[in-house]
């Protein structure tokens, strides 16, 4: 397979270039929302077994995918961390130090949603196409794009439930009253019982969110990316393959989930380059399950 080189170019000149194309997109989104039964690919999404060797096989091609544009998905990486400081800062302005971490823990629910760059990158670097940050514009245009934006809303809704309960938890266990300051709450947490029962509490329930979001979205945008299928039926799939293969994709999950960890130190900047490499090895673990 070749893979032809590419002209970086900076965001300025690709906005002026691509104009045209956003609005081919959000075309595109209306057109998919209204498509007729007909124009849908309904041949068999066939889910294949999974091994342990599989997750280590996506990685390591995820990581391939990412040092090949790295200097155009680094662009794409750089967006997690500042988005994750935005949302702890606002949180800790608003004196809401208790939201800070469901905040920051739950913008990883978006993550499948937000990776859509990085698996378009990954799917024309495959077919050996050009691929760079540029074609984030071109997943959004892809004929599955109104099924796209219906699953980000789903995770959207998934996201402000987990914040609710993370705030009805917060208030069962410790409040009403807020901490005077985030030192004060760190405290709390650590050294009373009702920090402890809410930890406690909280990390089991975002768990269970965490496994909701995994089997909703482990491969349903990789493949809403790759074929013009039914909403329902990427979840289906999606859902299919969490179930066929629950101790390997749990196991993803929690590979996912710590390497998230790891990227968020030191102040989210390991996600520059943790959450490119997840995103490709996303796209190759779908490429396996299902693709």
């Amino acid at each position: 397979m070749t893979y032809e080189p590419h002209t970086i170019r900076n965001p300025v000149e690709w906005g002026a270039d691509n104009i045209g194309d956003a609005a081919r997109s959000i075309g595109a989104a209306r057109a998919a929302l209204r498509r007729p039964a007909g124009d849908f690919d309904d041949a068999p999404i066939t889910i294949r077994p999974l091994r342990m060797s599989d997750l280590a096989a996506a990685l390591r091609e995820g990581f391939d995918d990412f040092l090949a544009l790295r200097t155009d998905v680094l662009a794409i990486g750089l967006i997690y961390p500042l988005a994750g400081l935005l949302i702890a800062q606002l949180a800790l302005n608003a004196s809401l130090a208790p939201m800070v971490f469901p905040l920051v823990a739950g913008f990883a629910l978006f993550g499948p949603f937000a990776a859509l760059g990085l698996y378009e990158a990954s799917r024309r670097r495959e077919a050996g196409l050009p691929a760079s940050w540029t074609n984030v514009v071109d997943a959004f245009a892809s004929p599955s794009a109104g099924a796209i934006w219906a699953l980000g809303l789903i995770l959207t809704a998934i996201f402000l439930t987990w914040l609710a309960t993370a705030w009805l938890i917060y208030m069962a266990t410790m409040g009403p009253e807020l901490p005077r300051s985030i030192s004060t709450f760190m405290n709390e947490v650590v050294s009373t019982r009702e920090g402890q029962l809410m930890t406690i509490v909280g990390c089991a329930v975002g768990a269970l969110f965490a496994v909701l979001t995994l089997c909703v979205s482990a491969i349903s945008f990789p493949l809403l990316l790759d074929r013009k299928v039914r909403l329902g039926d990427a979840v289906a799939a999606s859902t299919e393959a969490v179930r066929e293969n629950p101790l390997v994709m749990l196991t993803w999950g929690i590979i996912v989930a710590g390497l998230l960890a790891l990227g968020s130190l030191p102040l989210l900047l390991g996600l520059i380059v943790v959450v490119p490499v997840l995103g490709h090895a996303t796209w190759r673990l779908y490429r396996r399950v299902a693709g």
